[in-house]
């Protein structure tokens, strides 16, 4: 599928169909994907087919995709997908139109018109037989202003009225058009396979007897495998045995080798540097970093943004009031400008030719899926078109803390424990109550219990108080561990430890403060670094017009010395729901998005206009926002409304060219300037413009 009239065809011959629903056409995937309740899958089949496609059910590669099928048109074997442009079906007619064209123009230069005349109409001919087979099962489904419905129509009324010469290249330009389209919608797909590329066809997997080379996609979790200096990365897992450095590039965009050790994450696609690894698979193959991320992209490219949907609904009513015109030029040119029938006819053909939508429908799908494309291969995945567009016209972005704007990795800096109590018992009881917990700060409480060598009493009846503290029975007493603001609220004395909390505060640490059957038992500050770019990432969105804030549920003192450090506002002391009060109140204002790290920033990314996940390519992360940032960079975010603002640009100027060269070709066809073949220039010429200018954006590169 090279178009969005191959899109739009198939979609409403289905929704003819009774028994289906949910139709979804990827032209990116060249996918068809539908929800069939009395339809059987045949009967989808031979509709497609009816339509000049050829279906193959994934079904019978995929068991996990019974309703889908890839579809390519009649001219196009499915085994030109593994051959060069050049020698592809469509080439193969754009060449032999040319040699009949050539060959007749040559001719003519030495014959009498009355010899060369039919081998212009050969050459008309045989263009016609496969655009007029198409033409026919497009009106057939509910499509009877198509291009091939349009061009036919002209190239036969050219030909009736004594005008061959010019409907033999009309029909030549048009399988250009269509060649070109095929070559730029190969290269968009590129993208999408090099991606696919990253994956190693084979793993070393390790065994009670030594190892063994088995296919990468039979790798299932628990395995272990070897992976070797130089080795891709064949699986998502964890490092079990040895140090080494991972290039992430051709996963995030992240041109730095990072160390990575026993029990770190490792992504598929990584390229191990210089140690061997032992990896255990936490992923199977369908399912890793790589496939979820071509999975997101073909999802993406499916997802219609709002401009394209407006454009749509606007080539709607073009295209037939484009024929009204045209009939009237036929009809009544000749009554009110004058003009002979053969010349209304012929400018009636012209305007005929004009009138196709391709151009103009093409010109936003085509911008959005390579936009998607170059952001996917630097690490921004973006779920969608709608979500792309949206990006660039944030005024307002709003970051979490914890593992957003800071590294997320927060260590234990003070044990302060109240008079009668020592360091050691505070930090045994807070770790007991944080058993189980996956937050940062419980993390850091449990790491350094661990270091220390303390056994933990068990708890039980652990319960949480949303965004305030956590709280379990210990040895009879109850232990709660939580913020300030709690300790307060719960009338727990800080005596002479107020001042240390201030201090601890001012310092920008966060403070934890636990409490023994209500009375206090100490306080353990924690400091989470900002990450590196930080300051950089917020500067960057400042120098394109965006106000950044941090949203945290902090203490007032710890945000403001962080942020005060970064350049960005701060909100501190935020409950859950005053993060989305919050993300309301920036909304009134103008789109904002919610930058967070996918786990417990849901119903903030979800309230925001678009949110926005730093997960790492977790499976959390990719699937909570409307868009991730796999390179765990703050910089990233500037750099997604960077690509929004380009892929939005590029859709303005495709749209410009698309009616521009319409505007201009109505306008000289019916002065009289130009005939026939510059019309269709109007509309083949305008899509390859359009196409090959969407294509720049692959291309696209963050500023440095």
């Amino acid at each position: 599928m090279d178009c969005g009239s191959c899109v739009a065809s198939l979609t409403r011959a289905l929704e003819k169909m009774p028994g289906i629903a949910d139709i979804e056409v990827n032209l990116m995937a060249e996918r068809l994907t539908a929800s069939l309740s009395t339809a059987r899958p045949e009967e989808v089949e031979r509709q497609v087919a009816a339509l000049g496609f050829t279906a193959t059910a994934l079904s019978a590669a995929s068991p996990e995709a019974p309703a889908q099928a890839h579809s390519h048109h009649d001219h196009d074997d499915p085994a030109d997908a593994e051959k060069p442009w050049w020698a592809t079906g469509k080439a193969k007619l754009t060449w032999l139109l040319g040699g009949l064209v050539g060959a007749a123009w040559a001719l003519s230069l030495v014959l009498p018109e009355t010899l060369t005349y039919p081998l212009f109409l050969v050459a008309t001919g045989v263009a016609l037989v496969p655009f007029g087979r198409r033409a026919i099962a497009l009106a057939r489904s509910g499509s009877p202003f198509s291009i091939e419905t349009l061009m036919c129509t002209a190239a036969i009324g050219a030909a009736l009225i004594g005008a061959a010469e010019e409907a033999a290249v009309v029909v030549l330009l048009f399988a250009l058009g269509e060649m070109l389209e095929g070559v730029a919608a190969g290269r968009a797909r590129a993208g999408i396979r090099a991606l696919a590329s990253l994956m190693p066809r084979t793993a070393l997997r390790v065994t009670a007897g030594g190892t063994e080379e088995v296919p990468a996609q039979r790798l299932v979790p628990g395995d272990l495998v070897l992976i070797r200096p130089g080795d891709r990365v064949p699986c998502d897992g964890s490092i079990e045995e040895g140090r080494s450095a991972l290039d992430e590039s051709p996963v995030s965009g992240e041109s730095v080798p990072v160390a990575r050790g026993p029990g770190e994450l490792v992504r598929a696609g990584s390229i191990n540097a210089d140690g061997a690894l032992r990896v255990r698979v936490t992923h199977a193959a369908s399912d890793n970093t790589i496939a979820r991320i071509i999975r997101m992209v073909e999802e993406a490219t499916a997802s219609r943004a709002p401009a394209q949907r407006f454009i749509e609904r606007f080539a709607a009513w073009w295209t037939p009031s484009a024929m009204g015109v045209s009939l009237l030029v036929i009809l009544g040119a000749p009554f009110l400008l004058g003009w002979d029938w053969s010349t209304s006819l012929y400018r009636g053909l012209a305007v005929l030719l004009i009138a196709c939508p391709c151009a103009l429908v093409i010109s936003v799908p085509a911008a959005m899926a390579s936009g998607l494309s170059a952001g996917a291969r630097r690490g921004l995945l973006v779920k969608g078109g709608a979500a792309l567009e949206t990006i660039g016209a944030a005024r307002h972005i709003a970051f979490d803390k914890t593992g957003t704007l800071t590294e997320g990795r927060p260590r234990v800096t003070d044990l302060i424990p109240a008079e009668g109590r020592s360091e050691s018992e505070l930090l045994a009881l807070a770790a007991a109550v944080e058993q189980g917990s996956a937050h940062p700060l419980a993390r850091a409480i449990l790491a350094e219990a661990d270091a220390r060598g303390l056994s933990l009493p068990p708890a039980r009846d652990a319960a949480a108080v949303p965004g305030k503290a956590v709280r379990a029975q210990v040895a009879g007493r109850e232990i709660a561990v939580g913020s300030p603001r709690h300790a307060a609220e719960a009338g727990a004395a800080l005596g002479a430890l107020a001042g240390e909390l201030a201090r601890l505060e001012a310092e920008g640490k966060t403070v934890s403060v636990a409490l023994i059957d209500g009375a206090l038992l100490g306080l353990i500050a924690l400091r989470d670094e900002p990450r590196a770019d930080a300051a950089s990432g917020i500067a960057a969105l400042t120098a394109l017009g965006v106000r950044s804030v941090m949203l945290t549920g902090d203490n007032a003192r710890t945000g403001a010395a962080i942020a005060s450090g970064l350049g960005l506002d701060v909100q501190a002391e935020l409950l859950p729901e005053d993060k989305l009060r919050a993300i309301a109140a920036l909304a009134a204002e103008g789109p904002v998005a919610m930058v967070g790290d996918g786990i417990n920033d849901a119903p903030a990314l979800a309230a925001a206009t678009v949110g926005i996940a730093m997960g790492g390519g977790t499976d959390v992360a990719l699937e909570t926002a409307d868009a991730a940032v796999l390179r765990d960079r703050v910089t990233g975010v500037a750099e997604l409304i960077s690509l929004s603002r380009a892929t939005m640009s590029n859709v303005k100027q495709n749209v410009a060219v698309a009616v521009g060269l319409k505007g201009v070709f109505l306008i000289t066809t019916l002065a009289g300037v130009t005939g026939l073949w510059p019309a269709i220039l109007a509309d083949t010429g305008a899509t390859v413009l359009v196409t090959l200018n969407a294509l720049r954006l692959l291309g696209w590169r963050p500023a440095a």
